[in-house]
């Protein structure tokens, strides 16, 4: 009978032996991979059976929604003076609890002013800009940042968010006239340059309204508009009021964009026009009032929710109007 040589033998029982430990090792990892599944279907059973019962709190982040109000005359000018029992604020209908209420506000302000350099402005563009140099001037603090776009076929920003007033004159010396005009473009990039910032966030812009070269549409444009939490005030310059060339539709999306921001509209047709809108819109900044509150329940799964602000017991002297954000996203958009 043949013999195994001692070192082939001990070598198969080597092999033998390295065998069954490995297997004693996946048998091992086997039951502790087997106990961790069971702990943790214990742990499930546990958290399921804890929902199911009566009076069990399901703890939920929600975060403070900031709702800048202005309120004005019959004149059309602010008030100043309210307090927060003036005010009553609605979320979806349901009126909600003010946990922040502040009074011209002394939050940072971030202006984007967008300047319409396109063809059909070019006759109006230099008091447009000696306008706009006169609201920097009124408006911006140290604690505050403007920056200057212009905008005709693309958007440029001139001047990045700045409170140097020698800057944003010198961007403003630098702005020249363009071709066609993608106002829906520069709504939506200024809106995520000011998602970007804390406190307040506006939006001025200077056109004639129409819109020809944009990239992203209305809806897009409205809501990083809101998403932003930014506010528009737009600036509609009608150099011909019974022009048969104006672009009407441009005017009332504008008109609507900047009433869903919470802001306003003006017409002008002069340089007198044009710095009294910039002197009113400059006034309501400095007379905005804030109303922070946590949402309540909610009945509604839809991801817009709507926003109204009434006034309770108003002084003498009305009516008034109370002008905010129309509401605001659960959710960012796909953009």
């Amino acid at each position: 009978m043949n013999r195994i040589p001692k070192a082939l033998l001990a070598t198969s029982y080597e092999a033998r032996a390295r065998s069954q430990i490995r297997c004693c090792w996946f048998a091992a990892r086997s039951s502790q991979l087997a106990v961790c599944l069971i702990v943790c279907a214990l742990i499930a059973c546990a958290a399921v059976l804890r929902a199911q019962e009566p009076g069990t709190t399901i703890k939920v982040d929600v975060k403070l929604v900031n709702v800048f109000v202005t309120v004005t005359d019959a004149r059309g000018a602010p008030m100043a003076n309210l307090q927060k029992e003036n005010f009553v604020l609605k979320e979806d209908g349901k009126e909600q609890k003010i946990a922040v209420f502040a009074k011209e506000s002394a939050l940072p302000l971030s202006i984007v002013l967008a300047v319409d350099t396109s063809l059909s402005t070019r006759k109006d563009l230099p008091l447009e800009l000696a306008s706009a140099r006169k609201f920097a001037h009124a408006i911006v603090r140290p604690q505050d940042g403007l920056a200057v776009y212009k905008f005709s076929e693309v958007v440029s920003q001139v001047v990045p968010f700045t409170s140097d007033l020698k800057m944003i004159d010198a961007g403003i010396e630098k702005v020249r006239n363009g071709a066609a005009t993608a106002l829906y473009d520069t709504i939506y990039v200024g809106s995520q340059a000011l998602g970007r910032r804390q406190g307040r966030k506006v939006i001025v812009v200077i056109t004639d309204g129409g819109d020809t070269a944009s990239q992203v549409g209305y809806k897009d444009a409205l809501r990083a508009a809101q998403e932003a939490e930014a506010i528009i005030y737009s600036i509609i310059i009608v150099p011909i009021e019974a022009s048969a060339g104006r672009d009407t539709g441009g005017e009332h999306a504008l008109i609507q964009i900047s009433a869903d921001t919470g802001g306003k509209y003006y017409y002008a047709t002069s340089l007198g026009q044009l710095d009294d809108a910039f002197q009113k819109i400059s006034d309501e900044l400095r007379t905005q009032y804030l109303l922070a509150y946590y949402p309540s329940e909610r009945y509604s799964d839809s991801e817009f929710r709507q926003l109204k602000v009434d006034l309770a017991n108003p002084p003498a002297g009305g009516p008034f109007q109370s002008h905010c954000r129309a509401g605001y996203y659960t959710r960012k958009g796909m953009f």
